[in-house]
């Protein structure tokens, strides 16, 4: 079995990051807004906070980036970013699973966004048990999911 670890991102990681970024995420965000290298380096110097990030390993090669916000009522999964030569191994799979116990432990859901392109993301969630809970964003293109049960109308009967 794969070992997976997570390390502290450093200043050095930042280019790593972005490389990592437009390769996990490059394609969708191209569909939507389209690539502009310098917006998108721009936007991801603003973003990268090595003091929250971590650099997920796997068998002590790095993988991904994981940022995971403990807030009061919440385990919010901000990013988590897999290099595609590493997708599908059960990497996301098992760290998911991991903060998902820790949100269990805590009596707390877990919440992230995925973009609503992004539908492998979403049927993995799904898998995990998130809901969709709330779509968001300019023209919805986000999708708010979470472990906390959706919302359903009442039923009215006559």
């Amino acid at each position: 079995m794969t070992a997976i670890g997570l390390r502290p991102a450093t200043a050095a990681d930042e280019a790593y990051c972005f490389r990592l970024h437009k390769a996990a995420m490059g394609a969708y965000i191209t569909a939507i807004w389209g690539w502009d290298e310098r917006v998108q380096s721009d936007f991801h110097t603003r973003a990268f906070a090595r003091d929250r990030w971590q650099i997920i390993t796997a068998d002590g090669a790095d993988v991904g980036i994981l940022h995971v916000e403990h807030r009061p009522t919440e385990i919010y999964l901000a990013r988590i970013e897999i290099h595609p030569d590493h997708q599908g191994r059960g990497i996301g799979s098992r760290l998911i699973r991991t903060i998902l116990h820790q949100a269990h432990q805590h009596g707390q859901n877990l919440t992230l966004d995925v973009l609503a392109i992004n539908h492998r993301a979403q049927a993995l969630y799904q898998h995990l048990g998130l809901h969709e809970v709330a779509r968001h964003g300019e023209n919805n293109i986000k999708i708010r999911m979470s472990t906390r049960p959706p919302q359903h109308s009442p039923i009215h009967r006559s």
